[in-house]
């Protein structure tokens, strides 16, 4: 029993919890994804690159809280800074599609053309991001590291591993649940949010009830923002901040969409967390796991890692790959929300 309780921490510690972080980062930027693909009909592809403005963002706003000697105890800063973060990213989504998207939307384009108009914004905001705070890693954390450290745990329980609970952690995923379950009611109980249901079901018959599509439009890209500014700086506060990085989540964050079910918002939920243990547990080595687990003195030969790490991206592609061949609607099939 004690072995197998040192082999649940070590899971825990290396595989449970960081998936679960991840997807509920993941879930909030795949929401944000299948929101614009579902009202206005096109993958967003400068979706990853608004959530690294929006960090951007929120990483100055702290650095000038931190400047004036501004403090939250245990909690990070950034947290007030985050509701500035969401503002400024809200105009420039709103300005970007008043200026290019809507051009093309008045013309009544293909899709693709709209597409390859996202492309051109990822590379203006990725741009930008890079002129104003550089390409490095920057670290915005602050407050508390830890809930619980892996010290005190063994201390407490007696067992040879620690289980270590980071403050980031645990924000990730109450914040994750706070934001899902809000939208949720926001998409289902106000007139609001049935009119975005309507004009994603049938345009022209949301059209015909008296739904502006402008209005429409507007509160779609205020919604697909601020959850690409919440996933950004929840992303951010866990495993730090470049530029690079919120691009190459683009991959991992269409995967769950299309995963879940393009459109559907639970999808888009179940798929964040499915891409998430899928990408964790398949690159965690899990020698010391079967060590525990195995008869007394039993030892692994090699790490026990089923992909190498520096394949963790290829995951999330595979999965893609196989959704599209065996079931192209999702798991919950359809594009509605």
């Amino acid at each position: 029993m004690h072995e197998f309780a040192n082999a649940f921490v070590l899971f825990s510690n290396f595989v449970l919890i960081p998936s679960i972080t991840y997807g509920s980062q993941l879930a909030i930027g795949a929401l944000g994804i299948t929101l614009v693909f579902s009202i206005l009909r096109f993958a967003n592809f400068a979706h990853g690159d608004t959530m690294a403005f929006g960090t951007m963002i929120a990483i100055f706003c702290t650095w000038g809280l931190q400047a004036v000697g501004f403090s939250l105890g245990p909690l990070p800063v950034a947290l007030v800074a985050l509701p500035v973060a969401i503002a400024v990213t809200i105009g420039l989504v709103l300005g970007t599609d008043k200026i290019i998207y809507r051009f093309y939307r008045n013309k009544k384009v293909d899709p693709i053309i709209l597409v390859m108009a996202s492309v051109g914004v990822m590379f203006m905001m990725n741009g930008l991001v890079r002129i104003f705070i550089g390409v490095g890693d920057v670290n915005f954390a602050d407050g508390s590291r830890f809930i619980i450290r892996a010290r005190e745990f063994r201390e407490m329980t007696g067992l040879d591993e620690g289980l270590a609970l980071r403050t980031t952690q645990v924000i990730t995923v109450v914040v994750a649940v706070a934001v899902m379950a809000a939208l949720f009611w926001f998409l289902q109980k106000t007139r609001t949010g049935k009119s975005l249901r309507a004009f994603s079901d049938n345009e022209d018959l949301a059209l015909l009830s008296g739904i502006k599509p402008e209005r429409v439009v507007q509160i779609t890209w205020i919604i697909a923002a601020t959850l690409a500014t919440i996933a950004g700086v929840l992303y951010g506060l866990d495993k730090g901040f470049r530029p690079f990085t919120y691009f190459q989540l683009l991959l991992p964050m269409f995967a769950a969409a299309i995963l879940g079910g393009i459109g559907q918002p639970i999808g888009a939920v179940v798929g964040g967390f499915v891409i998430a243990f899928s990408e964790v547990s398949l690159t965690y080595a899990y020698r010391r796991v079967f060590e525990y687990l195995g008869p007394e003195g039993f030892e692994v030969e090699g790490l026990a890692q089923l992909i190498q790490t520096e394949y963790k991206f290829a995951i999330s592609f595979m999965l893609l790959v196989i959704v599209l061949l065996v079931r192209p609607t999702g798991i919950f099939k359809g594009r509605v929300l």
